[in-house]
């Protein structure tokens, strides 16, 4: 058989190149799917889309711009209309793991994969001289942090869009036609696997731990995915000083010459790091005389007064002054900025305040690095805890914090392996279990339990260290199904929120 000849795309670096007649298969139709096909639409090329699952209304928007739709229901091998399409490149969605059978096939047949973030990396001229892009990963804080970044930038009249994994895929970030001076661009480890050459102005990843190990395969392969936001940045790489693993990424990271290694965390910071002394958040990187002094940023009491003040969100204010002071933004602009900031719903978000007892929502936590963070900013503790875990282990995490648990009450699917867990590390701790599985019982069942062995001063956590489509349908919507359980429980005195839906 005579190998395959595909189109030559070294010259598509550009939305004004032509990318006329271009055959593009797109993987997936969730919200980055629907993205790329709408974009390529735009310039021309002849898109196929598949998807496992309907999304109506996407399904018929793909209609109105031309493009191809097919279902494919059978996951263990590509649809025949893939086959036989003759794409000269493939588009796959983040939600497609590098073992899924499509993408094998796609590498197996030797079609270029591009991820989203390389199409749109190479489609930024769209509306003029492309913006820097300032890129965000780890496991947690993703989110937070991108926000206060674009939050401190702004500030500063900069024009500037947070996208990518938070919500507005950087394809249509692209394509807007105010355009933007930065772009924040959240990436997940997923997108960081398909991520191409790009050659972002900073990057940061803020944290790792075990998380998705179920779609990379290994902690090995977890890691290398994230590193890739180091690579070829031109002005600073920002990485976490208590978490050594972001530090070898910095220095493994083949980066632009020039660009500089700045630390972040909750100590005393060295001449080119952002850290507390005193109390105080202080900046030792982006000063010349950064070797005997250093710029006052803002102090813990103002982030304690502003709800800011839990130790992971400092670190993550701290990570996102050095992006923006990356890019000029000054000390004072980024203290008055975070007057006004507010965490989105649902990280560590408190609902009610009764009898003495606070209720506190982080459906966010949905790994046992975000849960160990939440844990630590309570001293004592009925736990709501559970979910899909992810192929991650929560040893580690229940031994930790045994000492601050009053009780736990476990949801969710992987229920056995969080019972080993707890009779092992807390063998003498109350443990009750949530029987239903209806997503509008659940946490109707979660609270009343959490409130038999709750106590005045004690503080009732969801902060599930799972994922949550075992019985929901996101994290948003498990925090607001918890939010609503509280507040029918106590009478009506919580806050209420709805879910949005989960990007």
């Amino acid at each position: 058989m005579t190998p395959r000849e595909f189109r030559d795309l070294s010259t598509l670096t550009s939305w004004h190149a032509d990318w006329r007649g271009l055959k593009v298969a797109v993987l997936g139709l969730g919200v980055t799917g629907f993205a790329a096909a709408d974009t390529l639409a735009e310039l021309g090329a002849e898109v196929l889309v598949i998807s496992a699952s309907h999304d109506e209304m996407h399904e018929r928007l793909l209609a109105v711009i031309g493009a191809t739709f097919t279902l494919a229901v059978d996951q263990q091998s590509p649809p025949e209309a893939l086959i036989s399409f003759g794409a000269d490149l493939v588009i796959v969605s983040p939600g497609f793991a590098p073992h899924h059978p499509f993408v094998q096939w796609v590498e197996d047949t030797g079609i270029p994969l591009w991820g989203d973030v390389e199409l749109a990396w190479r489609l930024r001229d769209k509306v003029g001289t492309p913006a820097e892009w300032i890129l965000v990963t780890g496991t947690n804080g993703k989110t937070t942090t991108v926000q206060l970044a674009a939050t401190m930038i702004a500030a500063a009249g900069i024009r500037v869009a947070p996208c990518g994994n938070i919500g507005t895929p950087v394809l249509d970030a692209i394509r807007d036609p105010q355009g933007f001076d930065v772009l924040v661009v959240e990436l997940s480890s997923y997108q960081l696997h398909y991520l191409g050459e790009i050659e972002p102005y900073s990057s940061v990843c803020l944290n790792i731990a075990d998380d998705h190990l179920d779609w990379h395969g290994s902690e090995g392969e977890y890691i290398r995915a994230k590193a890739k936001v180091y690579a070829n940045t031109k002005v600073a790489c920002v990485y976490n000083r208590a978490d050594p693993v972001t530090e070898q990424m910095v220095r493994d990271a083949d980066v632009t010459e020039g660009a500089r290694a700045i630390g972040f965390g909750l100590d005393v910071p060295g001449p080119s790091d952002l850290g507390l002394v005193n109390g105080i958040l202080i900046d030792r990187a982006f000063l010349d005389e950064r070797a005997s002094h250093a710029l006052e940023i803002t102090t813990l009491d103002q982030l304690v007064s502003l709800g800011l003040g839990a130790g992971h969100i400092v670190a993550n204010i701290l990570a996102a002054s050095a992006l923006a002071r990356s890019i000029g933004v000054e000390p004072e602009v980024i203290r008055d900025s975070l007057v006004t900031f507010q965490l989105d719903a649902h990280r560590i978000q408190p609902v009610a305040n009764e009898a003495g007892i606070v209720w506190v929502d982080d459906s966010k936590a949905t790994n046992p690095h975000a849960a160990d963070a939440s844990l630590k900013s309570f001293d004592s503790v009925v736990w709501i805890v559970g979910g899909l875990l992810k192929g991650v282990d929560l040893d580690d995490l229940v031994r930790a914090h045994v000492g601050r648990l009053r009780a736990a009450v476990i949801i969710g699917a992987d229920r056995t392996a969080l019972r080993a867990i707890f009779a092992r590390h807390a063998p003498t701790l109350t443990v009750r279990e949530v029987e239903e599985n209806e997503t509008s019982d659940v946490m109707a069942s979660a609270v009343r339990l959490a409130a038999e062995h709750a106590r005045a001063g004690d503080v009732v956590l969801l902060a599930p260290a799972a994922a949550s489509m075992d019985q929901f349908r996101n994290y948003a919507e498990r925090g607001a199904m918890f939010a609503a359980a509280v507040r029918e429980f106590l009478g009506g005195e919580a806050d209420g929120e709805s879910a949005s839906d989960d990007r």
